[in-house]
């Protein structure tokens, strides 16, 4: 039973994140609440599915408000899912997208990028780092490790990132198999991922909290007082968030 078989996998996988990579997630907290304790954002950057990393911590409930998407829509996989991979492979574009964006060294970057070998997300880290940023990426050391660079510089996402949480998918990310078929299906990397980025929120609302910082949190807008309550959060961070 192939639905089994994965979940058994994706348990073993989740163990393993949290067991070696729990130091690194709390680290990344840190960055972020300092960002969020200084009235400045933390940016979520990915190509292609990746964007989905910057959608699950961006104006939801429960949700930090000092968080800016970046959704380049030439990355995205509307309206043609083609051009999300060429796009991510050109050089000089994501760099000049985020001088665009309202930014400050305070701010800090999150980058998603299973391979992390694309040149739009060594771009995006690299002005990150020139703005002074500190960088985090999500990233799969067994799937970059196998893989070349596709930037000018020879560099991957992880060597330029401030900080690396392994993403513990296996190389190629899909994990199941059948003899009757050939290759591998069913991928475990955005559950892997999306449980590390609730995981920084998590952490980062408890560090601001423990610094005796109440951070900015969104609450369902399907309250009957949510939209009042949104609004007012919303005024304050609208000149500093793009997608608002």
């Amino acid at each position: 039973m192939k639905h089994l078989e994965f979940y058994e996998i994706v348990k073993e996988q989740m163990e393993r994140q949290f067991q070696e990579e729990k130091e690194n997630i709390n680290k990344a907290a840190e960055y972020c609440a300092n960002s969020i304790q200084n009235e400045r954002l933390v940016h979520v950057f990915g190509c292609g599915h990746s964007q989905m990393f910057a959608m699950e911590v961006f104006y939801r409930a429960g949700g930090l408000l000092p968080v800016n998407a970046l959704l380049i829509p030439h990355l995205s996989l509307f309206p043609k899912a083609k051009l999300s991979t060429y796009g991510e492979r050109i050089e000089g574009f994501s760099d000049k997208y985020l001088q665009q964006v309202n930014t400050s060294p305070l701010d800090t970057m999150i980058i998603v990028s299973i391979s992390g070998r694309n040149a739009g997300v060594v771009d995006m880290a690299l002005e990150a780092k020139r703005i002074g940023m500190k960088v985090i990426a999500l990233t799969s050391k067994e799937f970059t490790s196998h893989v070349s660079s596709r930037h000018s510089s020879g560099k991957k996402l992880c060597d330029v990132a401030d900080l690396v949480i392994d993403i513990k998918c296996v190389l190629g990310d899909a994990c199941l198999e059948m003899p009757e078929i050939q290759g591998k299906f069913t991928g475990t990397s955005t559950i892997l991922g999306m449980l590390v980025m609730d995981c920084i929120t998590s952490r980062t609302v408890e560090i601001c909290v423990e610094n005796g910082y109440k951070p900015p949190l969104y609450v369902s807008s399907n309250l009957d007082d949510g939209d009042e309550a949104n609004q007012k959060q919303i005024k304050k961070y609208q000149s500093l968030i793009d997608c608002l």
